[in-house]
């Protein structure tokens, strides 16, 4: 079991935390399997240099304290080839 740390766009955070949106559309290039964890980093589109030079984007959202697990995984099905649908 892995934890994958994902973007998340601040538009879709709310949905995600009321339990709206129980789904994430994602390029498979992490190996995403059943069970795995998933951690969303809010994001706003805008970047700040941190304290130790390094460049983040994120925003402030309650959703980057809870952790998301892997239901499903679709591929195929009319699903673009490489990427996924991930049930959390």
């Amino acid at each position: 079991m892995k934890t994958h740390n994902l973007k998340l766009s601040i538009e879709f955070c709310d949905a995600v935390l009321s339990g709206e949106k129980t789904f994430e559309v994602r390029k498979n290039d992490r190996g995403f399997q059943t069970g795995d964890l998933i951690r969303f980093i809010p994001t706003d589109g805008t970047s700040y240099r941190s304290s130790d030079g390094t460049v983040r984007e994120h925003a402030k959202h309650e959703i980057s304290e809870h952790t998301y697990k892997i239901t499903y995984i679709l591929n195929g099905w009319g699903i673009k080839n490489g990427y996924v649908v991930l049930g959390i």
